[in-house]
């Protein structure tokens, strides 16, 4: 057959359709297991893969989409055999009349201890001992190890070509909060891969609309789209889209610069050769081009955060927490907050539902603040109780009420007792969350929040806590809050991160200790606090006014101590007791 490359240059390369919701109707099923019918149902997948050639397709795809070690929970001689029958099976149909690529769908579910890499190395090396010359990784949210197994594959096979091709929604954004332009540029970076796209989640006009607002100069562009919406009927999705209109919108993304289209869920062999009958006849006419549309600049017209500005100079800043309230009752937590306003505090932040029990709102009481105060609140946001859409509508309205500073944690996890009436969402990390919010700024806010991230400087291995801090700022974090600091490891783990986290924003953790039995309690039961024994021993025997003056004296020490290492302190307020806090600042003033 003719080099794929020099096909590409001169023909739009035509793929096969959905061969999972094929499968589901020719079997009758409802799609699961479609991998294994290589095994199984060896002839009905041989059969498909000839009707998607007899419709015109130029390139089919191995029917290996979801055969991994993951999803075959570790049985690699399974994988090992269904690849092997996947690609015998599309081979023999292609009959060198046809490319076939090998397919390898994401990989998610990935235990801590399982590195992405090697999962997808592996899968790749299966094919690539089967003589494997092209690859379609489909269907991703992120770009985790897709250019490192796009290298590994070209070391081992300098000609094969390979195509990288995201799911994203109609809002631009993959299920994990990646933007399709950043994904774009990630991955044109990478010279190890030979095509760029998108496939799935999107009909066909969206897809286009989708090219259309991206620039994807220089790209050699694969969009291969669903046959429209699917509706659901017996716990079996059905494709309704017209074939006619399928195909006459790939030739408009042909006519965008897409060099390779093809159809995913739903498509048929009638869609694939409605869009042959289509293109037939048509050829590159230019090279795959800019974006027709451009981001209409909107302008922010609210004021910049005033802690962000002092911070942004170089000037000490104080942020303090308030626990939000459990019930509705905020007469005690606002007049806290004009107190703290009173005594010049430049933020207050606001945990999200600490210990995954449900309080007031942090965003609702970040906005109150904002709007009662004119005040600078930072919210804390957790990826525990939200999918994607509800992130999205919340950072909207923060944005709109003038909110800028965010603090962006995992959460802490659901009470083992709670988890049958409560469920957990986190839909992504904290990393991830990072990033979706950055590109969220770039899109379509009419400018950016300035994204925090918590750094525990009294977790055991504090080199790992230093390495996925440097992978927050690659995401858009522009500081970090940290634990308190209360041990002389604590106090070390922090000037680590001085040395380490480059030009990062660094607010010193501090909080009062108010009785030996709340520092027993901190060292022993809350997640992230460490309290030397030293301390401790000091509280003893102390009444509440003489904790009070301790904690007083101690905290406004713990502030000179790491005030060369720090851009500013985040206190965090004890049990409601906003007047101690106000004492320690007063005390920090004074030594200043």
């Amino acid at each position: 057959m003719t080099n794929i490359r020099d096909y590409i240059k001169h023909h739009i390369l035509l793929f096969d359709g959905g061969m999972g919701t094929y499968f589901s109707t020719r079997n009758q099923s409802v799609g699961s297991g479609c991998e294994l019918a290589n095994l199984s149902q060896p002839e009905l997948i041989a059969d498909i893969h000839r009707e998607y050639l007899e419709a015109g397709s130029k390139a089919i795809k191995t029917n290996t989409f979801a055969v991994n070690r993951v999803n075959f929970q570790g049985n690699e001689e399974l994988v090992e055999r269904t690849i092997q029958a996947g690609w015998k099976l599309a081979c023999e149909a292609a009959k060198d009349q046809a490319y076939v690529f090998a397919d390898i769908g994401p990989i998610s579910g990935l235990p801590e201890t399982m590195d992405i890499r090697e999962e997808f190395r592996f899968v790749a090396d299966c094919f690539l001992q089967l003589g494997a010359q092209h690859f379609l990784f489909e269907t991703n949210a992120n770009a985790e190890g897709l250019k490192e197994t796009a290298a590994y594959i070209k070391q081992k096979n300098p000609d094969a070509y390979i195509i990288v091709s995201f799911a994203i929604q109609l809002d631009g954004f993959s299920r994990d909060g990646s933007f399709a332009a950043d994904l774009l540029h990630e991955v044109q970076a990478c010279t190890d891969i030979d095509s760029i796209g998108f496939n799935c989640v999107c009909g066909a006009r969206h897809m286009l609309e989708l090219a259309q607002e991206l620039d994807h100069t220089g790209i050699t562009l694969s969009l291969m789209p669903n046959a429209g919406y699917p509706v659901v009927i017996n716990n079996r999705s059905f494709y309704e889209g017209d074939p006619v209109y399928f195909a006459a919108q790939l030739l408009e993304m042909a006519k965008e610069g897409a060099g390779i289209l093809g159809g995913c869920c739903g498509t048929t062999p009638v869609h694939i050769a409605q869009a042959k009958k289509a293109l037939d006849g048509y050829t590159h006419t230019k090279e795959p081009k800019a974006s027709k549309k451009q981001r209409v600049g909107l302008v922010d017209t609210l004021p910049e955060s005033l802690f962000w500005e002092k911070l942004r100079k170089g000037e000490k800043v104080v942020a303090v927490e308030l626990d939000p309230p459990a019930n509705a009752d905020l007469s005690k937590f606002m007049s806290g907050a004009w107190m703290l306003k009173g005594a010049d505090v430049d933020i207050i932040t606001i945990a999200d539902c600490p210990i995954a029990r449900a309080r007031v709102d942090s965003s609702l009481l970040a906005c109150k603040i904002r709007r009662e105060l004119n005040m600078d609140a930072l919210p804390h946001m957790t990826c525990r109780d939200r999918n994607l859409n509800a992130t999205k509508a919340l950072l909207m309205g923060l944005h709109a009420e003038g909110i800028r500073n965010i603090l962006l944690v995992t959460g802490d996890p659901i009470p083992t007792a709670e988890r049958d009436e409560v469920k957990s969402v986190y839909q992504f990390n904290s990393r991830k969350l990072a990033s979706f919010v950055s590109s969220l700024g770039q899109s379509v806010l009419p400018s950016p929040f300035h994204l925090f991230g918590a750094l525990n400087v009294n977790a055991l291995n504090f080199d790992v806590q230093l390495r996925l801090a440097k992978g927050k700022l690659e995401r858009g974090i522009i500081g970090f809050l940290t634990q308190p600091i209360l041990t002389e490891q604590a106090f070390e783990n922090l000037k680590r991160a001085r040395e380490e986290l480059g030009g990062a924003y660094i607010l010193g953790g501090i909080i009062p200790v108010v009785s030996a039995k709340n520092a027993r309690f901190m060292d022993s039961e809350i997640n992230g606090i460490r309290v030397d024994e030293t301390i401790t021993q000091m509280y003893e025997g102390k009444n509440r006014a003489e904790g009070e003056e301790l904690a007083v004296t101690i905290s406004a020490e713990i502030a000179k101590r790491i005030a060369p290492y720090v851009d500013g302190y985040y206190l965090m307020t004890p049990f409601q007791r906003t007047a101690l806090i106000c004492r320690i600042l007063e005390k920090i003033k004074e030594q200043a």
